[in-house]
């Protein structure tokens, strides 16, 4: 009898367990695999919620623990949190030997993964990549990861076509869809009364979703911009609920968290800010809002499939897919207002989401059971899409 497959799954962000949840349930369930999952970065931090525990209580055994965030967002803290990592990582794989890591998107904690399995010689099978985002850092961390990684699960074709274009071989490109879309067919949401009693508030008159992270291509530009969404919302009216949740541990999110949490103690009426509402409440309060504000991907990536329109704020998700739910604009007050107004009277009865059909999971679980040999994945050649001239 063959030994199981193991896959080994890294997680180090609210958002980005969300999107896996369904994928760890699959490769739990799966014959002939054995699921390893290894925790990391804001999820082992009590001040971003402690979300390692909603991972255990969702039914998760945890694998390992790898500790790397330090209490600082600066440059240098980030650069040695990755040193961390990195260090972190290795131990682990040593102690897991798994036979492909998986892992999601574009953070600096999963590029600390990728690195240490790089070294390792352990294949690496991505989720995610292939998408741009102008305005962040991420955009490099991703595309850097999709060159280290052997096996791409995408979440549409244009992303497909971008890792093909980066030389990946076309066999092991697969397009799956956004996995985070499996909840709306798999996850029975909180009506509007059982979602007030889990918020632990009343929803308003007219609610908003607002998540705003920090631009890391714009040093000094994130409060700014804060403040000028704050402007923007202040002028809503009492009528309106703001629900915030907080920006991730990028450089210069602790000083933006702070930012907000001295705005929303000046709102104590209509703002709730929230460390984590796990993706429950998240996706149930998405479904309940009258439009998506800030600069995160799930106004891209989710709001569509609730017909919610999204206002994205800068240049943070520039060149990712986006449907026409989603309405660009500038991040000064007067520009989020105008467009503000423009989503709330917006039609999106019509809207069809780009990013699949909420069956991404299983495509993904049935693509790693069949993966050829270790030694095949690992002796990569760089595929050109053009033929050699001459």
């Amino acid at each position: 009898m063959n030994a199981p497959r193991k896959v080994a799954v890294v997680t180090g962000s609210r958002a980005e367990y969300g999107l896996l949840y369904w994928v760890l349930h699959d490769l739990r369930a799966a014959t002939g695999i054995e699921l390893q999952l290894i925790v990391t970065g804001m999820h082992l931090s009590p001040e971003f919620g402690m979300t390692v525990n909603v991972i255990e209580k969702d039914g998760f055994a945890v694998a390992r623990r790898v500790e790397m965030l330090l209490s600082s967002d600066t440059p240098g803290g980030v650069a040695k949190s990755m040193g961390l990592g990195v260090m972190g990582m290795s131990d682990a794989l040593e102690q897991l030997r798994p036979d492909v890591v998986l892992v999601l998107g574009d953070r600096f904690e999963i590029l600390a993964a990728v690195q240490a399995c790089l070294v390792h010689n352990t294949p690496v099978a991505h989720i995610a990549g292939g998408d741009t985002t102008e305005g962040a850092f991420d955009e490099s961390i991703r595309h850097a990861i999709t060159k280290m990684a052997h096996v791409h699960f995408v979440t549409n074709e244009l992303s497909a076509r971008r890792v093909r274009q980066l030389g990946e071989d076309p066999q092991h490109v697969h397009v799956v869809g956004n996995p985070g879309l499996d909840h709306l067919k798999r996850l029975p949401l909180l009506d509007r009364a059982a979602l007030a009693d889990a918020l632990g508030a009343p929803l308003g008159v007219r609610n908003l979703l607002v998540t705003f992270h920090p631009v890391t291509l714009e040093p000094g530009e994130s409060e700014r911009q804060f403040g000028e969404l704050a402007a923007a919302l202040e002028a809503t009216g009492d009528d309106t609920t703001l629900w915030f949740t907080r920006p991730n541990a990028d450089t210069g999110g602790r000083a933006l968290s702070a930012r907000l949490d001295s705005w929303a103690a000046k709102h104590p009426a209509r703002a709730h800010v929230h460390a984590s509402l796990g993706q429950l409440r998240y996706l149930s309060l998405m479904a309940q809002v009258d439009a998506v504000v800030g600069n995160s991907s799930s106004g891209l990536y989710e709001a569509p499939s609730f017909r919610v329109p999204t206002v994205n704020i800068g240049d943070r998700q520039r060149g990712r897919l986006a449907t026409s739910s989603v309405l660009d604009c500038a991040p000064e007050r007067a520009a989020i207002q105008a467009t503000l107004v423009r989503a709330l009277a917006l039609d999106c009865s019509a809207v069809v989401n780009p990013y699949g059909d909420g069956e991404s999971s299983a495509r993904i679980v049935s693509a790693l059971a069949a993966l050829p040999p270790r030694a095949e994945l690992l002796k990569k050649h760089f595929h050109l899409i053009e033929a050699p001239r001459g």
